[in-house]
């Protein structure tokens, strides 16, 4: 074979090569580029949800309370809450709503689970999260910006109320508000060397994990971005290929660093739980919760209330059966603190 023409053939396939290989990678940083702009658009509208207004409750319908307003951990963002007390309250229940809603999580029927729980002696703080209600804020973090609205409403129940514990009663993106919130604060009577490893801000506030006796949990899911992954599936464009990277935008937005295994965090808690579900479930699904719970009864079946609503989908219990819900709530109560 002539050497020169092989030496050409070789020189054309290896150009041929090089072109091949550069539109390709052209294609997938294209494809890249797209994802990451799909991916900042999506997340902005998520964390852009409008709060929800206050219902007008009248007067005479409502317990008597004192209106709160107190700042979020952060410093920077102002909220507002209810604080309805008994005369000799055994703790506070903390009731955190899922993003989108506001203090009333079920409207003015809420109303029917503040008098059962002031009536079995519970103080009760129903707050609005950030960019939720009356409270301040421009966006939202689906829980990873509101752990730190948790905290700023358990200090501000530490100082007006009677109590020396709180009860946390996480709804929807609550839950992972609520844990969150829990594993900021130090163990059960850290050690100095132990408090050194926390931020000064959380030593500061006086309170450690131990402050928090108990958690009520409407819809747990599995995962913390669980509670964001069906919204992105639903209602943004081209959510199946965005899924997976939108919650991870929102999580870096907030600062965080990872998910929170939801499942892992109930299955070890050493403090009461109660869990509550609807066996219709499909947004983040009935049968994961199941799993959750099957996992928490395995390890802490002594420490574990449970319903599951037949009927009910996503956050539909309370509404589909509201006396079974607070009858839950109350034993639950009742069995663990009274």
């Amino acid at each position: 074979m002539d050497y020169r023409y092989y030496k050409r053939e070789h020189k054309r396939r290896s150009m041929g090569f090089i072109l091949q290989t550069a539109l390709i990678l052209s294609i997938i940083a294209v494809i890249l580029v797209g994802l990451i702009v799909l991916t900042i658009h999506s997340s902005n509208n998520l964390m852009d949800v409008e709060g929800k207004v206050v219902s007008n409750v009248p007067s005479n319908i409502l317990p008597s309370y004192s209106t709160c307003s107190f700042e979020s951990y952060d410093g920077q963002t102002n909220l507002s809450g209810w604080f309805f007390k008994c005369s000799d309250p055994i703790s506070t229940v903390i009731v955190v709503h899922n993003v989108g809603d506001n203090r009333l999580q079920y409207g003015v029927d809420m109303v029917d689970m503040v008098e059962r729980l002031l009536d079995s002696n519970y103080n009760v703080f129903l707050f609005d999260l950030r960019n939720s209600g009356d409270s301040e804020g421009d966006i939202v973090g689906y829980g990873y910006l509101e752990w730190q609205d948790v905290l700023g409403a358990i200090s501000q129940v530490k100082k007006i109320s009677v109590t020396t514990d709180v009860i946390l009663f996480g709804f929807g993106t609550g839950v992972t508000a609520s844990l969150l919130a829990y594993d900021m604060l130090p163990p059960i009577n850290a050690a100095e060397s132990e408090l050194s490893n926390y931020d000064s801000d959380i030593v500061a506030l006086g309170y450690d994990q131990g402050y928090i006796k108990g958690f009520i949990f409407d819809s747990p899911a599995k995962n913390s971005d669980d509670y964001i992954i069906p919204v992105v599936e639903q209602k943004e464009f081209l959510g199946n290929f965005t899924k997976r990277t939108v919650p991870y935008a929102i999580r870096i937005s907030s600062g965080i660093d990872s998910s929170l295994n939801i499942a892992a965090e109930i299955s070890r808690l050493s403090i009461p739980v109660c869990i509550i579900y609807g066996a219709h479930d499909t947004f983040v699904g009935a049968d994961k919760i199941n799993q959750l719970l099957t996992e928490r009864m395995r390890i802490s079946e002594h420490l574990t209330s449970s319903v599951m609503v037949p009927g009910a989908g996503y956050l539909e219990s309370y509404t589909l059966d509201r006396e079974l819900y607070i009858d839950t709530v109350i034993n639950y109560l009742n069995k663990f603190f009274d």
